[in-house]
């Protein structure tokens, strides 16, 4: 009874503290400038594949296929894929004029599941001028490892009588991590404009009453590995256009009762309404409240668009009334401010 009582208790603290908080959050959208940044007169893009093994690591692959458990053509064609899904991107952006993805180019073919070295810049101009492309994306690596694990366990099957009965399975269990990497050559600048890797994580299970029967119920591997392999194609291509994400940010809303009603107006999607209620508690002899208001003021205009003015609000309130979430603030909006100075650098060019 007393451990009840004392969980009770603890509840009841958590509700009133959550009560009692002097912030509420809000989010609001914010337009990032692109990761990779590809110049306005760049019209032909050319895509290459370097994620197949060169003729000398044929013993590796080999290996590797062997200890991974690998469908047979598995990274082939989850590579093709990814850049297939590259080219869509690109041209669904309808930025540039031509954008193809160059076969039969072999001596840039040399993977071996890790990031091999950048080709030359002789190799990307012999390249870009057969193939009449200003900028080279390149699939630098592609790699499926997958590792199986199995355990014994029961399933019910039904005997020749129609009842089901349990009988003796193994459970089978594939994680298959997809690995691959990305460059983007620009040879008018000499620049490699971008050099990304990441993983992506696969799980599939099935039973059967034999690992030959479970391997059969997770056959749909193949299709996974390709899905999400598109996917990664679209996200990759995508590094080159700006991204609007959410953002959260705190806001008082207590210390008078203007706060609390300009929380219901917030609240109620009336944010301009809000501020005008801020704006009146920006001067009041409280240095604490006036502090919260001067905050206030900061995300208002943060909201409306007007960074230079919220970050003049948010360092008053840090510098002349101590306001300690103001400082954070302050920095957040810096970078935000450099950030959509980058945007419009990016957009002029």
């Amino acid at each position: 009874m007393k451990t009840l009582n004392q969980l009770f208790a603890f509840a009841s603290i958590g509700l009133l503290l959550a009560s009692c908080s002097a912030t509420n959050q809000l989010t609001m959208s914010a337009v990032e400038p692109a990761p990779v940044h590809i110049a306005s007169d760049v019209q032909h893009i050319g895509i290459i594949n370097r994620s197949l093994p060169a003729e000398g690591n044929h013993g590796i692959d080999t290996i590797d296929k062997i200890l991974t458990a690998e469908g047979k053509n598995l990274d082939k064609h989850g590579a093709e894929a990814s850049l297939a899904s590259v080219k869509s991107e690109l041209e669904r952006l309808q930025r540039f004029n031509k954008v193809a993805i160059l076969e039969d180019i072999p001596e840039v073919r040399k993977g071996l599941g890790v990031l091999p070295a950048a080709l030359t810049w002789d190799q990307v101009d012999k390249i870009c001028e057969e193939h009449d492309v200003d900028v080279l994306f390149s699939l630098a690596y592609y790699d499926t490892n997958t590792k199986a694990s199995a355990q014994a366990t029961e399933m019910e099957l039904p005997n020749p009588v129609g009842i089901k009965a349990k009988v003796p399975a193994v459970s089978l269990t594939l994680r298959t991590q997809i690995q691959n990497g990305w460059r983007i050559y620009d040879p008018a600048t000499k620049e490699i404009l971008d050099e990304y890797s990441f993983n992506n994580n696969l799980v599939n299970s099935g039973q059967g009453i034999n690992p030959m029967k479970a391997v059969k119920a997770i056959m749909n591997r193949k299709e996974a590995v390709v899905e999400t392999s598109s996917h990664i194609g679209d996200y990759y291509a995508r590094r080159i256009t700006p991204q609007s994400r959410r953002v959260t940010r705190d806001y008082f809303v207590k210390g008078t009762d203007k706060f609390e009603i300009a929380m219901r107006r917030a609240q109620a999607g009336k944010w301009d309404s809000a501020a005008e209620l801020w704006s009146e508690e920006v001067s009041n002899p409280d240095g604490k409240i006036a502090g919260r208001a001067c905050y206030n003021m900061a995300i208002i205009n943060e909201i409306n668009g007007d960074l230079d003015k919220a970050l003049d609000w948010a360092q008053r309130s840090y510098s002349d009334y101590d306001t300690k979430e103001a400082l954070r603030y302050v920095n957040i909006l810096k970078y935000r401010m450099a950030q959509k100075r980058e945007l419009k650098r990016q957009l002029a060019r």
